[in-house]
């Protein structure tokens, strides 16, 4: 299967998003009511949601939503207040040192992810691979600070926002670990995540989000798809979450070194092919809060950017699953169209 990833630079909601926004609503909004318009929360419910917990992203908020048309659906969709409940796999490490670092490999359907690269200027300049047209699942912004995330193998839910726009509010706002930290204490989830994050200063934190106990910050470098222990043993079987785990540890045992642990993130057990059943490692991101940079990396193939340098690039991925042939990625690039 081809997967497009596109890096696109714009500071504003504007045309650029709105082509995006275009490309992914159908697939969107038949997930966003898969179990019926009434059973989403209704826009004034969503509005009054962001404006108790989220108060400072109201306006960039509004100006994604006129982006989007300024409907009624769409305004509901884009709060991620209380959205459908949904799976995936990942696995996190934070490097301390003189080079801080955080690296994560997003395991999910090939069929499922967005694959937008978004280099903005909401509030301050944030480069992330957006989820839900304008969450986040890790970037990095211009202060260097770095988060990610990783579904936290629980099926608990309740009410709370979905965790892309959670971090989208974090890079626009936070400066530092601490102020990452506090923002996930206070903002209720809908679901459970682990949470990595690192700093400028090489201060980091693993926060474990869930929406039915209060968020907690663990000393704990790794993290992939369960939290204290497994709790939901089918999916972690599945994922191979205490194996991914077990092989990063042990290699953060034996070096610092980054291009090191960065090259276990591309084997296995941590590097994942079934892509079939929705598990597979659709790339690797390592950021760099030094310089506030970032690189997706595939086996073969690195692709660098920044804060301060953003090219925007079309990029085209092909996947095989592990049952039939094992990974095969090839690369079509090109310019992005206005």
């Amino acid at each position: 299967m081809d997967l497009q990833f596109e890096a696109i630079d714009e500071d504003l909601p504007g045309p650029k998003w709105r082509r995006v926004f275009d490309r992914h609503w159908h697939a969107y909004s038949r997930w966003f009511v898969r179990d019926g318009v009434r059973s989403r929360p209704t826009y004034f419910m969503s509005l009054k949601a962001l404006r108790t917990h989220m108060p400072e992203l109201l306006p960039t908020y509004e100006a994604i939503v006129a982006a989007a048309g300024g409907g009624d659906l769409e305004a509901r969709f884009l709060s991620m207040w209380c959205p459908p409940f949904y799976v995936g796999g990942c696995s996190q490490a934070i490097l301390t040192g003189a080079e801080p670092a955080l690296i994560r490999n997003y395991d999910y359907s090939p069929r499922l992810l967005e694959g937008t690269w978004l280099a903005s200027r909401y509030n301050k300049r944030v480069v992330a691979v957006v989820d839900c047209l304008w969450g986040v699942l890790d970037g990095i912004n211009e202060d260097g600070l770095a988060v990610s995330l990783s579904f936290g193998g629980r099926t608990a839910a309740g009410q709370g926002f979905g965790i892309p726009v959670v971090l989208r509010y974090v890079l626009e706002f936070a400066s530092n670990t601490a102020e990452a930290v506090a923002m996930l204490q206070r903002i209720p989830v809908h679901m459970s995540y682990s949470i990595a994050i690192i700093d400028r200063d090489g201060s980091h934190a693993t926060v474990y989000v869930n929406p039915d106990r209060p968020a907690e910050v663990v000393e704990r470098r790794v993290s992939t798809n369960h939290q204290h222990g497994v709790e939901w043993a089918r999916h972690a079987e599945t994922t191979r979450s205490m194996e991914r785990e077990a092989s990063l540890e042990k290699t953060l045992a034996g070096t610092a070194d980054t291009q090191a642990v960065l090259a276990s993130f591309l084997r296995p057990p941590v590097y994942q092919t079934s892509y079939g059943r929705g598990y597979g490692t659709l790339y690797t991101a390592a950021y760099h809060p030094l310089d506030a940079s970032v690189e997706l990396v595939w086996p073969g193939s690195v692709w660098r950017q920044s804060c301060t340098a953003f090219e925007e690039e079309v990029r085209i991925i092909r996947f095989n699953d592990g049952d039939s042939g094992g990974f095969a990625p090839t690369f079509k690039q090109g310019a992005v169209s206005s």
